[in-house]
């Protein structure tokens, strides 16, 4: 019910209640005056019929008292007139008449008690009154009761019982009453116009205003009030399209600064442009603490464990993948596949592992949006049992190349909203991808200080930062490793014969065949020189002694081709457990080396597993 209405209803109810209780109380008045009235013409009528009669008696023609009554009945209202005799008045005069005695019980009260009584009859026909006045014996006037009558004055001497009609003063009241009606309503329908008129501007104005704010919660800022009037309503009006307008100016720029900051302009959100600017600046709040926090993580491992926290406890996703590019290899490794950590490839081909121009993201550099624009790529391969499922691949930028690529999943169900956080989505990847780029940087500086140049194993340093680590693995999974340390037998030979790039070439060739020759969870460590250390995980000293036959073997059939021809050489190799030897990392480590010595000195060419006895028999200061 708006504010028009509740004023109409308020005001005829005010209307219907001051007319009803005009009625009541003009019919309440005009009752009470019309009672009053006739009572007073009764007692009028009476007295006058008494004053006639006592003449009658005094001149001694009381016996023509029924022209009297005639005459009376002439007068307009009145119905009838009966005079009826007391006991005093009988016992001196008489009965008297027949029609001259009570004939009901008020008329023998009055006759009694000396009290005049009247009574209201309300017909269909006709309203009557009816009043019945005693007469009493009193010797004031002349002439008087006591002139004629022998009694004590106060004696009840009869009474009159005269009716007469007051339809006539009825209608009269009720006409009076109806004029005074038409002209109640007429005045309060000329003011219920009047402030009708008065307030039409402030109600429309108020629905207008109304109109503009829902319009506003929508994020329609572009509502205008109409400013009918130059009072208050009018400036209230004026007020509110200057607040608009500014809201609307405001929200416009935002937009734009949000559409520079996100390179995507902000769309509206279930139609509202206000709640989607406001859930932009909200994600580039959070964006900046992302940032923020991903900038004091120590590497690229726990930045890709915090953008998995943001896809999945913001954007409420949990089938995603996080590849990391290896443009050396032209490879891409799983970092995060459905939010196990180095999952395997689940939703491409793998064959983007081994060559990532596979990847259309990683090859154009561009969001690939399967949502938009179904079977874009080739590579992807989602299960059997999810045929329907679509992806959006982000290609995060680095130095100018694609460094990695977040692939988001969407059911069905989910693919109208995935749609539309894209734009949020982006906002993290490019706060991420300068913070990614700068921990790839610190970590390949970290890596080159870590690593031989010319063979690109792992230095001595590497094995020094990270002995910490591999204790700490080894005791809690109760493991045991090996050492193998292995040295090429007449290396100096080589070097002064064929010259440094012949040596390196060889040491080159060696790399390969001891990188080959164990797993990727081994080390192969380049400890100085021609000297290269080999640590086997989850190996005990017993199962490295076949390894290392297999890489002397392997070396003994290594030809490298120099400038001066083809070499063949050979290679020594020392074997020592860890804990079985020694549970001292470095003393295992020195036993191996022990053995190295002993190969040596024992024929070149050869694998030797370290014992007790090689340290016991042995000079140690020579080792």
């Amino acid at each position: 019910m708006n504010l028009q209405t509740k004023i109409a209803a308020f005001f005829g109810i005010l209307v219907v209640c001051l007319v009803a209780t005009l009625l009541a109380i003009g019919l309440f008045s005009f009752r009470q005056y019309s009672i009053a009235t006739a009572t007073e013409h009764v007692r009028t009528s009476a007295e006058i019929l008494r004053v006639s009669l006592t003449e009658d008696m005094v001149n001694g023609v009381i016996s023509k008292r029924e022209g009297l009554l005639q005459r009376l009945m002439e007068v307009e209202g009145l119905k009838s007139v009966r005079v009826f005799r007391g006991p005093q008045v009988e016992h001196q005069f008489g009965q008297g008449l027949s029609r001259e005695q009570p004939v009901d019980d008020v008329e023998r009260r009055v006759l009694a008690s000396g009290n005049a009584e009247f009574h209201l009859e309300d017909n269909v026909a006709d309203t009557t009154f009816r009043g019945t006045i005693p007469y009493v014996a009193t010797n004031r006037g002349n002439p008087n009761c006591l002139m004629c009558h022998q009694v004590a004055e106060g004696t009840v001497l009869g009474a009159v019982t005269i009716t007469m009609s007051i339809e006539q003063i009825k209608r009269k009241a009720i006409m009076t009453l109806a004029l005074m009606v038409s002209v109640v309503t007429a005045f309060c329908l000329i003011t219920f116009l009047l402030l009708r008129r008065l307030t039409y501007p402030i109600v429309e104005t108020a629905t207008h205003v109304e109109e503009a704010v829902h319009r506003a919660i929508d994020g329609d800022f572009t509502s205008q009030v109409l400013v009918r009037t130059k009072d208050e309503i009018g400036q209230i009006a004026g007020e509110m399209n200057r607040l608009l307008s500014h809201l609307n100016d405001g929200l416009n720029r935002i937009g734009r600064m949000v559409a520079q900051l996100t390179n995507h302009a902000p769309t509206a959100s279930n139609g509202n442009l206000l709640t989607s600017t406001i859930e932009m600046v909200e994600t580039l709040t959070a964006a900046a603490h992302f940032k923020q926090a991903i900038e004091e993580d120590e590497t690229k491992a726990e930045i890709y464990v915090r953008m998995s926290a943001a896809i999945e406890g913001l954007f409420g996703i949990r089938r995603y993948s996080i590849y990391e590019v290896l443009p050396v290899r032209n490879q891409m490794l799983p970092i995060m596949v459905d939010g196990q950590t180095q999952g395997a490839c689940r939703w491409c081909d793998p064959q983007i592992l081994i060559r990532n121009e596979t990847c259309r993201a990683r090859r154009t550099g561009h969001a690939v949006n399967a949502i938009a624009t179904p079977d874009i790529c080739f590579a992807f391969r989602p299960p059997e049992d999810q045929p329907a499922t679509r992806h959006i691949c982000f290609p995060i930028i680095q130095s100018g190349t694609v460094g990695s690529v977040l692939q988001l999943l969407a059911p069905p169900e989910d693919q109208e909203r995935i749609g539309n956080i894209v734009p949020y989505i982006s906002v993290y990847l490019r706060e991420a991808a300068p913070v990614l780029e700068a921990k790839r940087l610190t970590e390949t500086l970290r890596e080159s200080n870590l690593r031989d140049p010319m063979t690109g194993l792992h230095n001595r340093r590497f094995l020094e930062e990270s002995v910490d680590t591999l204790i700490a693995q080894a005791q809690r999974h109760k493991m045991p490793m090996a050492f193998m340390m292995l040295d090429l037998d007449y290396f100096k030979m080589v070097n002064d014969s064929y010259g440094h790039d012949a040596g390196d070439s060889v040491l080159k060739a060696l790399s390969r065949v001891l990188t080959d020759s164990v797993r990727s969870s081994d080390y192969v460590i380049r400890y100085g020189g021609e000297e290269f250390l080999i640590l086997l995980q989850e190996t005990d000293a017993a199962a490295a002694v076949d390894v290392a036959e297999k890489i002397r073997a392997a070396v003994e059939d290594l030809k490298v081709q120099v400038a001066g021809g083809l070499l063949q050489k050979t290679i020594s190799i020392g074997i020592s457990g860890y804990p079985a030897d020694s549970d001292t990392f470095w003393q295992a480590v020195k036993y191996a080396d022990v053995a190295l010595y002993h190969a040596k000195d024992t024929g070149r060419n050869r694998v030797v597993r370290f014992t007790k006895a090689l340290w016991e028999g042995g000079n140690k200061d020579d080792y």
